[in-house]
């Protein structure tokens, strides 16, 4: 699953996704998670559930014990637990693993791994009935959003605490934030909405709560705005090439065959469409130019944000393996119910943390080109700082001070989480994949990249505007419609010292909405 396939394929946003046996796209997750699209479950998918409750009732109706459906759970499994008491089983379950603790997660977040929830649930694997499943799907559908804690899940058994507070609600229990945002306890928004709470059968607590879903609901979301930001920073790095005098000989194709990574290649094509005609460019491209030997930062952009863009294909090649699975614990296997560690977040977590890491490399070559223009011993004549009047106008410096102290951050969060493991459950659980963790720490990473390549391209655009004035060359038609965005959306170009803040939020907005993508693709279609 490459990228292009994964986030480009269509930018019309469903209004309901039906969610069947099959895996949902990630498209069909961002819709849900983050534009409120409603929820419905496929006929495929009811019968499904049907055929494999019947396989759990079978076995809670047998003298044998069966794990997850008449016994207790982790370290306690080996108990057997009479009918009469297995309602209470799944109630206690819910409750007690509701244990999250500290701020709200996003409601992005937590309606993605509900919507993931429910796709396992569909696949007829994990014994809940359909009218459990079907009040998941209406929770989606009606807005509700249960209210997850940030701490709680060690990514082992999947995301048992996050995915609790939401089986919490499904029973009328615990917070919700209703579809206005208002937080009410959870009885009141399901009256409100006009349904009724579950009371949980056997094996259904456990179907509920026993998933990767969180950490793989942030890991499509990342994944999602990585591919803007990527394509974004190429933008930035075409502006930065034009607006310190360097040179688009580096980028022909000819030269990116040589060594045939498919990232490299494709961000070494867009330079090259992003850079044609581009009068800053031909201005020193004749017979004489010697400007061969840019820095790194302008020379190698293509090698560090294509690696960036392999990587990103590598996570969600596994993404696309994890939204095929099913992944519970026991699992109904044609008549019978297995046991089983797919749940184990491993897989996720290792691309978690692996994106962390060119997400920290493409924002410090960002910054680097960022500091590039601000000194005038190697910004090729532009003043220094990018200041009105250097001395007493500071220009462009403390936003770069900004850049800096965010690359410091994102240096730190590219530390990986899945290598620590805290053994839990009376040592049942003794390797945890701590995936939920990566996947908090990526998002932090991914804001972060956003807000250091604004302030590349604030700083290039300003560059730009001076090269214009001071050569008579205008940039490329893709170039000039960034500056031409940013300056029609309250980021001003050069002048005295002003307040930068809000201008710096404003440009972040651009650059994280995919405004400054669009604007660059308008003038050439869309990028690789």
């Amino acid at each position: 699953m490459s990228l292009s396939e994964s986030y480009a394929a269509g930018r019309v946003v469903p209004s309901t996704v039906e969610v069947g046996v099959g895996p949902v796209s990630p498209h069909e997750l961002v819709a849900v998670a983050r534009e409120g699209a409603g929820v419905r479950l496929g006929e495929d998918a009811l019968a499904a559930i049907d055929r494999a409750r019947a396989v759990v009732e079978r076995l809670a109706a047998a003298d044998t014990p069966a794990y997850g459906v008449s016994t207790g759970f982790g370290a306690l499994a080996t108990r057997h637990i009479p009918t009469e008491m297995r309602a209470r089983l799944q109630r206690s379950l819910v409750r007690s693993h509701a244990a999250g603790s500290g701020p709200e997660v996003e409601r992005e977040v937590v309606r993605a791994l509900m919507l993931l929830r429910l796709s396992t649930l569909a696949t007829g694997r994990t014994g809940v009935r359909r009218e459990t499943a079907q009040l998941l799907a209406d929770l989606l559908d009606h807005g509700i959003t249960p209210v997850v804690r940030e701490h709680g899940s060690l990514g082992c058994s999947g995301d048992l605490a996050p995915l609790s507070h939401c089986a919490l609600a499904l029973i009328g229990e615990g917070e919700v934030r209703d579809a206005t945002g208002a937080l009410v306890p959870a009885a009141q928004a399901l009256a409100a909405a006009g349904l009724a709470p579950v009371e949980l059968a056997a094996k259904e607590g456990l179907a509920l709560i026993n998933g990767t879903d969180g950490m793989l609901g942030m890991l499509l979301l990342a994944l999602h705005d990585l591919g803007v930001l990527l394509r974004t920073a190429d933008i930035a790095a075409a502006m930065s090439v034009e607006g310190l005098l360097g040179t688009d000989r580096v980028f022909a194709p000819e030269l990116q065959a040589i060594r045939p990574h498919p990232g490299q290649a494709a961000s070494a094509a867009n330079l090259v469409r992003l850079l044609a005609g581009s009068g800053v460019v031909a201005s020193h491209r004749g017979p004489d130019c010697n400007r061969v030997q840019d820095a790194y930062s302008l020379r190698c952009a293509p090698q560090v944000h294509g690696a960036a863009r392999d990587t990103l294909d590598h996570a969600a090649r596994v993404a696309s393996w994890e939204l095929a699975s099913a992944v519970d614990n026991p699992v109904v296997v044609e008549d019978r119910v297995e046991s089983n560690g797919n749940f184990h977040g491993a897989p996720v977590a290792y691309v978690l943390d692996f994106l962390a890491i060119p997400v920290a490399d493409v924002a410090s070559m960002s910054e680097r080109r960022t500091d590039r223009f601000l000194d005038k011993a190697r910004n090729q004549g532009l003043p220094p700082f990018l200041a009105d009047d250097p001395g007493v106008d500071s220009g462009l410096m403390i936003a770069q001070y900004t850049q800096a102290a965010v690359v410091s951050d994102l240096k730190r969060l590219a530390a990986p989480a899945s290598v620590d493991s805290i053994p839990s459950s009376a040592m049942q659980e003794d390797h945890v994949s701590m995936g939920w963790g990566a996947a908090r720490k990526l998002r932090r990473s991914v804001d972060g990249l956003a807000r250091v390549v604004a302030i590349e391209v604030m700083t290039a655009a300003r560059a730009l505007d001076l090269r214009a004035a001071a050569l008579d060359v205008q940039p490329s038609p893709a170039t000039a419609a960034v500056v031409a965005l940013l300056r029609s959306s309250g980021v001003e170009g050069p002048g005295p010292d002003r307040h930068l803040s809000p201008e710096i939020e404003a440009c972040v907005d651009l650059v994280s909405s995919g405004a400054v993508l669009a604007a660059a693709e308008s003038q050439i279609g869309d990028l690789a």
